[in-house]
């Protein structure tokens, strides 16, 4: 090989390298770079826990706002067990324990 080939096929291989970088610039500017920075404001979707339960299911815990929900994933359709938890692990228990005390002090 001559020297022309070597520096030929580095050429190629910095052409190739920058078009991939040009091309992940442009899908990361159209939207479909991953994750989504929101600067100016404060982040209102998040996911707060994950459990597999097997290989085709799993239950994921998602919070939005102050409210969370429970939704169970799996390859035969998604479903929503329960939407109605409110800020988080002492919330639910504020709101469980809330009702149990107020039939209680009742004479």
């Amino acid at each position: 090989m001559d020297l022309d080939q070597y520096i030929r096929f580095i050429v190629a291989l910095l052409f190739v390298i920058a078009l991939i970088m040009v091309v992940a610039w442009v899908m990361r500017r159209v939207g479909f770079g991953g994750l989504v920075s929101t600067p100016s404001r404060q982040r209102r979707l998040g996911v707060v826990e994950v459990l597999p339960l097997d290989g085709k299911r799993r239950l994921v815990l998602v919070r939005r706002d102050d409210q969370e929900h429970l939704l169970l994933l799996s390859a035969f359709g998604d479903t929503v067990v329960d939407g109605g938890a409110r800020g988080g692990f002492r919330g639910a228990l504020s709101d469980t324990a809330g009702p149990a005390q107020a039939t209680e002090t009742r004479p």
